[in-house]
């Protein structure tokens, strides 16, 4: 293993030798716009510091993210030109009205769903712990 990343993401049953931004290993993150990296506040627009700070790291340690908004895809890349973190996305996309699944999502094993509150501190390492520890209940 190659780093503690690789150690927690290992615990989810992915191959060894392979790396954390390997196509099957890669830590993928949607990220809504509206309370998440810009509060409104009537017509000011407040943007969240700890949250964008937070995207920019997840982002140099290879995360594949998403960033999307039931506003849609534009204004979701709007949004992240205005603070700064439109090159950290991969693409632009409107929340989704309708998903089809097999699966509730509240079932998927290798998805967690985090509060902007509640990231503070927390690093790939920590969410792959997360999902490992999902995983194994």
């Amino acid at each position: 293993m190659d780093s503690a990343v690789d150690t927690a993401a290992h615990a989810c049953s992915f191959p060894e030798g392979t790396s954390v931004s390997s196509p099957n290993r890669t830590l993928i993150v949607y990220v809504d716009v509206d309370d998440m990296l810009i509060r409104s506040v009537g017509s000011k627009r407040i943007p969240i510091v700890p949250a964008i700070e937070h995207v920019r790291r997840l982002h140099a340690t290879g995360a594949e993210l998403y960033c999307w908004s039931s506003g849609g895809g534009e204004y979701a890349r709007a949004s992240a030109q205005e603070v700064g973190i439109e090159q950290c996305f991969r693409a632009f996309l409107p929340k989704p009205h309708l998903l089809l699944d097999d699966q509730p999502v509240a079932d998927w094993k290798l998805c967690i769903e985090l509060h902007p509150l509640s990231i503070h501190d927390q690093d790939a390492i920590d969410y792959w712990q997360q999902i490992a520890t999902r995983m194994m209940s």
